[in-house]
Parts: structure tokens; sequence; C-alpha cells
């Protein structure tokens, strides 16, 4: 029943002041002392603080705690602790105090606050704890109030506009909305370590939890909505204003100097002084406010919110008449309708539900139904619903079905989502929490209440996470705190290399380098630092250690250039006098210095020596030329300087003037003497290939220079030939094994392979006329065809191949022929001569003979798949189609075979001769025009010039003798140009003795005995 005013004031004292006046401490100790006692509370956050600390002052026992959401009630407490909303108003106890009274005038909240007020009362003692604001209506509705006024223990001054980078340690910024909320502590997480935050959604575990971030030191900014002013006591210096408009339910409206007042009091604590200011976009404030504020003088309150608590429950127009009525009372107003009655005024409206409350019982459960809060703020129409829907299982089960309410619970039950997703679920689970505390609604309350607090402690704890992982870096939170402590930062470095300062990763040493996270430079940066240097000098000296001792096989040169020991980089390489000695640049800190940084310097040095020395030993020999005299000295040192590859053209006139003696002893080191490159087979290999590519690299280019990782791995895959890429300079193909050929690069060692298939097809000229040539030879000799063994060989075809003879020096011939439907010539045996002294032949080399055609055919296996797609030019029986343009040894075409038809087809064939190589500059369709000279009757000679070596590397020697071998034969062909067969002459032939030790001896004498076998 409520109080009459005479009676009000029994056993009622009011303490008002400003904050930070110890109001609160003052009724704990005052409600320690009594046997029995109440507080109400105006926020379950505060509610829980005051719990914990009576627990510990009176024991887990003697304390109860009743919210809208929680009850923690023991067997026989004797304190009690509550929300003013939840406060039990049957309890009779010695002690009652109301926190906040102040609150009485808030539009939403007020009307509670003022019945409290009024009408709850301790027997013995009452305490009103507020602002001075509530004085005068407090002195008006309780005559003979026992007023006690509380100065303020330290003073709050004004400190202007800050921006929020510069803000002091210790600050709270307060806005008003959850956007700004969060990006401002983003901001402040990236400048100055973090902050936590505080919202009014937050549930009260979750905002326990932020609090004790900043109250444990962890972070040293708190960003928080108006909230923080009410009760909460924390160790704030600074309260920054980030905004000064809210929105209050009904509109957005600017802040009341008091409400300003409120939440700049909670800077300073107990004797520590405090300030205030503002920041962001807002303006600085107006001096008189500032004054208003720092001296605590603010205007009184006009009215308490009221609402008639003698309800009617009769029927629902008797409820809604209730709730209507005015106050009687000078100094209080009619609350405005809140969610309890707007929820009450949609079930009216509800022919089911009205059809249910139709007795006074029905209709106070329906009211208290509607006293559930909105915590969700979806839309009051949606709250409602979710009302009226409780109200029905109420009524017509007598409990809410407990298959649903689970289902209910299920939809919040998960810890996945963002911030916002999470905040919402706890939303919900904590309007089903409050229903779980009503004890008569389910038929297992107690069982219900720890599953709903279970899941909101799950969903408070995933959202303080994801708010600490956001807008706070734990790294610079727990740097900053051992810095406060003014203790030893203890440093460490794993043996991945990460560094660590009292166990938050600053950096990773690399080698002997420190690389600092992005993110280390903070107001911590110049001290962790220095707590780094300490480590890192013991573990950057003993590193070296191990790197002095260490074996050759933990070092490996990477391909760009960089030394790497155990995976770590520690030297890089540079250009040194030559090529094939490269300096180096040591990769290390300044830490790295005196006996230990010369220990490493040696060590790299010995291995890089050794590396260089171990897969470019062939060179090296070169260089010392032991055993080397003279001209061959110049020549291996030629070698040398060309990196292992040294174009025989190039070194002609030296080659040329080389004695058999002088070609042994380079063999011995290695070197190889082909028809186009003098080179040193082991060098092609692909380690010492890639190494070579890089030491040219960096004397001649640059470690990053196009080509330089690829060539490598192209010539390390097997590839013969590769297309040229006009990007790559052409010296970096020669450097790793390849020569460019038109639009080809060709490994020199398979153009010398290419070499030895057509040398012998240039030579070959039949002892028989019956004899066919082999495959790619023409029967005239002195040419050849383009084989399936020479296009499998270099991996192409077609004007791709074509374009890599004309760039060798072969020239062109197309000619005309008639192929008969069946061949007219069956060969009876395959020739195994090379041909007489007399034709002109391919490049040869030095090192080998020429290979037979069964090793042509070897070296067809390959690509076979590959020559299948060629022309059929290029692959036709080029021998067969020569032969059949040749005439017969009596000057007559051979006969048709019997039953053979007349008609024949006509097909061109490709016939290639050695001609005079492509010099550089010239380009190939100039080459292929003097190629073509001889099909438009150009008679003039073509081909190398007799006695000059060149790529074939004939000596001058061997070309004269061809010359006077074959001077009698010529002259008889310029005599019989033009004449039928039958009427050529034929010129007395001039015995020569033949050498009984040469080759063709030998042929004749097998002949012979051929001959003599048969008959």
């Amino acid at each position: 029943m409520p109080l009459p005013p005479a009676a009000r004031s029994k056993t009622v004292t009011a303490v008002l002041g400003p904050t930070n006046t110890g109001k609160t401490h003052l009724a704990i100790e005052r409600m320690i002392a009594q046997p029995s006692g109440l507080i109400g509370l105006p926020l379950r956050l505060l509610a829980r603080e005051v719990y914990g600390r009576l627990v510990a002052r009176a024991g887990e026992a003697a304390v109860a705690l009743i919210t809208g959401e929680e009850k923690i009630i023991p067997a026989a407490p004797r304190f009690w602790v509550s929300t003013v909303e939840a406060m039990p108003l049957d309890l009779d106890t010695e002690f009652v105090a109301i926190d906040e009274v102040q609150l009485a005038g808030d539009l939403e909240r007020g009307h509670v606050f003022t019945n409290r007020i009024l009408n709850l009362r301790g027997r013995s003692e009452t305490l009103l704890l507020g602002a001075a604001t509530a004085r005068p209506l407090l002195e008006k509705l309780i005559p003979g109030l026992n007023v006690v006024t509380r100065p303020r223990m330290s003073v709050l001054s004004y400190s202007g506009s800050k921006k929020i980078s510069r803000l002091p340690t210790r600050s709270a910024v307060v806005a008003f909305s959850s956007g700004e909320v969060y990006a401002i502590a983003e901001l402040i997480r990236r400048q100055r370590g973090g902050a936590a935050v505080v919202l009014g959604s937050l549930s009260p575990r979750t905002r326990n939890a932020q609090v004790e971030l900043f109250q444990n030191g962890d972070v040293d900014y708190l960003v928080a909505t108006d909230a923080i002013g009410m009760g909460l006591n924390l160790d704030v210096d600074h309260i920054a204003f980030a905004g000064n408009r809210k929105f209050d339910g009904y509109q957005y409206r600017a802040l009341s100097p008091a409400e300003m007042g409120q939440i700049a009091g909670r800077a300073g604590r107990h004797t520590r002084d405090g300030s205030f200011g503002v920041t962001g976009r807002v303006d600085p404030l107006a001096d008189d406010l500032v004054e208003t504020i720092e001296s605590h003088r603010f205007d009184a309150l006009k009215v308490f919110q009221w609402r008639n608590s003698l309800l009617d429950f009769s029927s629902l127009a008797a409820l809604r008449n209730a709730l209507d009525l005015p106050p009687r009372e000078d100094g209080l107003t009619r609350a405005p309708p809140g969610d309890d009655i707007m929820a009450l005024d949609h079930a009216a409206r509800d022919d089911e539900i009205r059809a249910l409350a139709t007795t006074p019982a029905r209709i106070e459960l329906l009211w208290d139904v509607c006293q559930v809060p909105d915590y969700r703020k979806i839309a009051p129409a949606n709250h409602a619903d979710l009302l009226t829907h409780l109200y029905t299982h109420l009524v017509r089960h007598g409990a809410i079905d407990e298959d649903w309410f689970q289902r209910q619970l299920a939809f919040a039950d998960r810890t996945d989502g963002d911030i916002d997703t999470l905040a919402n679920r706890i939303a919900h689970i904590r309007t089903w929490t409050f229903v779980a505390n009503r004890a008569d609604w389910l038929k297992d309350p107690a069982h219900w209440q720890g599953v709903t607090r279970g899941i909101e402690d799950k969903l408070s704890d995933a959202l303080h996470d994801r708010l600490t992982q956001r807008f706070v870096d734990r790294r610079t939170s727990v740097l900053m705190r051992r810095l406060r402590e003014n203790a030893m930062l203890e440093a460490e470095i794993t043996p991945s290399g990460d560094v660590l300062v009292e166990g938050q990763h600053i950096g990773h040493l690399q080698g002997f380098r420190f690389a600092p996270d992005a993110a280390a430079d903070g107001p911590e940066g110049k001290a962790v630092r220095a707590a780094a240097q300490k480590a890192l000098a013991s573990e950057i000296e003993s590193r070296a250690d191990r790197l002095s001792r260490a074996g050759n096989e933990d070092f490996i040169l990477a391909t760009d250039g960089t030394l790497r020991w155990q995976g770590e980089p520690v030297a890089r390489l540079t250009a040194g006098d030559t090529a094939l000695t490269p300096h180096f640049l040591l990769l290390a800190d300044d830490q790295l210095t005196g006996p230990a940084r010369e220990k490493v310097q040696a060590r790299i040095d010995l291995w890089i020596k050794a590396h260089v020395g171990t897969l470019l030993k062939p060179l090296e020999d070169l260089r010392q030329a032991e055993g080397l005299e003279g001209l061959a000295r110049g020549v291996a040192y030629r070698i040398y300087e060309q990196l292992g590859i040294l174009e025989r053209q190039e070194a002609a006139n030296e080659v040329r003037q080389l004695d058999q003696g002088m070609r042994a002893s380079l063999r011995k080191l290695g070197v190889r003497f082909g028809a186009y490159n003098i080179y040193i087979p082991a060098l092609l290999k692909p380690a010492p290939s890639q190494l070579l590519a890089q030491l040219w690299a960096l004397k001649h280019g640059t470690p990053d220079m196009p080509g330089l990782a690829e060539l490598p791995q192209l010539s390390a895959s097997g590839r013969t030939s590769i297309p040229v890429d006009p990007q790559i300079d052409k010296a970096l193909y020669k450097v790793v094994g390849f020569r460019v050929c038109g639009p080809r690069a060709v490994r020199i060692d398979i153009l010398e392979r290419l070499a030895d298939l057509i040398r012998p097809l240039i030579a070959w000229k039949p002892l028989d006329k019956e004899v066919a040539p082999p495959d790619g030879a023409i029967a005239q000799g002195g040419g050849f065809t383009v084989t399936v063994a020479m296009t499998s060989l270099l991996g192409c075809a077609g004007e791709d191949f074509s374009a890599i003879l004309k760039s060798l020096g072969y020239r062109l011939e197309r000619r005309e022929v008639d192929l008969p439907p069946a061949p007219a010539v069956v060969p009876v045996a395959e020739a195994g001569a090379a041909g007489e002294s007399g034709t002109e032949a391919a490049p040869a080399t030095d090192d080998a003979p020429a290979p037979t055609q069964a090793d042509a055919d070897a070296g067809t296996a390959k690509t076979e798949a590959q020559a299948a797609t060629e022309p059929a030019a290029d692959l036709a029986d080029a021998s067969e189609l020569a032969a059949a343009d040749e005439p017969t040894a009596s000057g007559q075409p051979e006969p048709q075979a019997q039953g053979e038809t007349e008609a024949s087809t006509t097909v061109v064939i490709e016939i290639w001769r050695p001609g005079r190589p492509e010099r550089p500059g010239r380009s190939q369709g100039d080459g292929e025009q003097r190629g073509e000279r001889k099909g438009r009757g150009d008679k003039r000679p073509h081909g190398p010039r007799r006695g000059k070596d060149t790529q074939g590397g004939e000596h001058r020697k061997e070309a004269d003798q061809r010359h006077k071998s074959s001077g009698p034969d010529r002259r008889e062909e310029r005599r019989n140009a033009g004449k039928p067969a039958g009427q050529r002459d034929k010129a007395p032939r001039r015995d020569k003795p033949v050498d009984p030790d040469s080759p063709f001896a030998a042929l004749m004498a097998l002949k012979a005995s051929m001959e003599k076998g048969e008959k």
C-alpha cells in the first residue's frame, strides 16, 4: 500500500552529492552493520559489483542477488542486492537503500524509482542516495526528510578539446551509438594499442569482462555510452565527450548539463583529481557549461515520473483506467506509456486474449507477462506478439511448453558470427532468462534458469573475445602494463627465430637481421626494442659461432643470388673483378660486430670459393692451363673467358694451327672440338649452367634480368631447343649452353649431334648405281633432305627447322621431280662408305667419326610422335625422289617396270646444301635468296671457300687434296655439258697411287673379295 505523505519520512535519510563522494560505499557499510538489509541499484552491472563486495565481507550464504535475469538466493540470506525494478516489495528488513534517486525523473524508468522512494522503507534505516538535483522534490514529497550532503573528494577540471590520438592514458571516450563506439575503439587500437568497450546492449558478464580489461591495465582507454555514468566505479582520469546528443527513446536531443556532469564526474577516483573535455567533432564547451560542471551546480528536477501502483484487475478496461490515473500530488507527473502498457494495449485488441483474460487472476497474469522487458528492441508489435504467445501457453497449459521453449533457446545457442550477431543473440537469450526466472511459469524453473544462464554466459564470453580481438592489441597492452610496473621485460628467441618480449611476438630474426613487426612501433616501441636487443645480442653471437663451424651442406645459393644458411639469408652475391670471382654482401645488423663478424665473413668467403671451384672446376683447370703450351694455352684462356663455350669461327685461325698433340691436351681438360663450338660438355649440366648464369648476370646484367630464372630451368628440363624470347639477352642463351638459331635457341651439344647426322649424308656417294642412298641423302651427293631423326633431335620442324638450318649456313634448293606410282629401283644394299674425297662435305668435328644410319635412327626414338605431325615434304623419302631424277649409267632413264602405267606425280622436294653461315646482321630472307640462286639459273659458286677453315673445320691441305682429286671429273662434266649421252667424250682417267693405309684402300680390298666370292 502507498504510504501517506506524513509517514514517508520515517527512518529516511537522503545522502546527496556529486559523483565520487562515497555514497554507495556508505550504504554498504551501513547495511553490513544491520541484521538485514536491501539495496536497490540502477544497473544489473552495478548490482553485480555490490553483490561481490558484500559476499567478500559477509560470505555467499548471507547475500542474495535478484535481478530480472538472475536470481541467487541462499537458504537464509541476511542481505539482498537487487536492481530497482526487481526489488522484492514483500521483504521486511532493517535497512533499505535506493541508489541514484535522481533517475525518478527519467521518462522510461522514473516511475519505478518514484514508487520505491515513496513507499519502500527499512524498519530502522532508509537511505536515499543520489544527486543534489533531486533534493527539492524529495523534500516536497517526503516532508521532514533528513538530508545529508557530501562534497566531492577530488577536483574535476575542464581540459578543452583534444584529438583522440592525443588523449591521455586512463581516458574514457563517451559516444552515443554503437557505430561511433566501434569506430573510435578501432582508431585507438591502431594508434594506442587497444580499448575496452562498454555498451548498454552488452550483457552484464561481457561488460564486466570489458571493464576488467581497463581496470587491470591491459588497455589504457575505454570507449562507452552514457552507461558508465550510472554508478560504475572505474579508475578513469579523463572523460572525453565524442558526442553531446543522444536518442532517449523518443527523439534526438542534446545532453542536459546534469547528464554531462553525471558522466564527467566518473573522472577521478577517491582523492585523485579528474578532468573532462571533448574530442572528435564536438565543439568546445561553453564557459558557463564548464563552470556548471566543475562546480556541480545543476538545475533541480522539476517533476518525478509517477504511475499508479494500485491496479484494478477486475477487467482489462479497469486495469487500463487504473494505469491512466494521474498523480494527485504536486511534483509528480504521469509517466508516458512504457513498453508494458503498449504490450497490454496490443493484447487487449486481440480477440483470443480477450477471450482468455476473463478473471482477475488471468488479467493480473497478463499484466505480469507484459512486464517482460523488450531486450531485443526489434519492434513493439513483434515484442507484443511474443508476450501474447507466452500468455496463451500459461493460461491454456498452466506453464510454458518446454519443447517450444527449448526451440526458442536453440536459435540463440550459437557462438559463431560477428559482434553485432552475438549481441543480438544475447538480447534474445536475456528475454528467455527473464522468463525462466519467473518461478511459476515453467515446470522446472531451476533447470531452465541454469540453461539460459549458461547460454548467456557462453555468448557473453564469445562476444568479449570478439571485442578483444577487434579492439585490443594484446601485445601492446601487456607490454604497456609491464612498463607501468617498471619491471624488467623478459625477451626470448624461439628456435624458429620469433622474438618474444613478455611472451608477445614483436618480430623475427632472419639470419643475422631482425625484422620487427609493423605494429611494434607504438608508445612502448623504444622500451620493447631495448629489451629485445639484449636477447638478440647473445643469439646473434651464438649463430655466428655455429655458422663458422657449419658444413658446406648447410649452405645453399638461391636463384636470386642469396646465400642461405639453414634456410636463413646471410649474404648476397655481388659482382667481382671477373664473372668467376664474385664478391658478397653480408646480410647482418649492427649487432654482428668484431670477431663474430669476421668469422662469418671468412666462412662465407670460403664456401663461395669452394662452391664456384667445385662446380666450375673445368674452367679453373683451363685458367691454370697445366700441361698446355703456346697456342693451346691461348685457346684455353679464350675458352675460360667465354665461360666454357667458344664459337669455332671466332677462333678459326688458332684452331687450324693446333696440332694433334695440342688438341689431345685440351681434350684431357674436358674440351670438345665441335663443328660450331669449342666447349666443355661438363658445364652444360644443370648445376654448373645455373651458376654460370648467375655469375654472368651479376657481372654483365642485373640479378633480376629477364630469363635468369627461366633459362637454367629449361636447360635442366632436357629441352633440346626452345623458342627465343626477344626480351632475353642473347648472350644469356649462350651462357646456359644454347645457341640462337633464328627463332629458336638450340643446345650446343644437340647442334653437334645434328652435324653428325648431316655430315655423312652430304659426303655420301654410291659405289654402285644400283645401291639406294640412305635416308636423307641424295643420289648425286653434296646435299641432304630433312629426316625424322633431325627434327626429332631438335624437337621442332617446318619453318622453325628451316630457319635453324639457314642460320647454320645451309642453302635451300627446291626441285620438281616426277614420282612414279611404284618404286622403279629396289635398293639391294645400304652403302656403308662415307663417300669419295672429291665431294663437298658438311661441317665435321675433330673428336668423333660420322655416325652411322643406325645412330641416326637411335636419335629418332625420343620424339617419334612429334615427327608424325611434320609436313609430308620434309618427311618424304628424299633419296628415292632424288634417284628418280638422276640419269642411269647409260645416260637414259630407267625403263618402267612391266605392268606400270605411265601416269606419274610431280612433287617438289627440298634439298639442303652447304653454304655460307649467316653473319650477324644478315636477315634470313637474304640467306634464303642466296640459297635459291641455283634454281634461278645463277651459276656463281656457292658454299664455303676451299682451303679456308669454316664451320666444318677442314684443313687447307685436305681441301686442296679434294680439289686435285676431283679436277678430272669436273673437267669431263664441263666437256660433256649439253651433249646426248651417247656422244659424250670419255676422257682417260689418270691412275693415281692409292695410299694402302687409307680407308679407300680397305674399301676396295673388301669389294674385290666380295666379287671373287660371287664368282
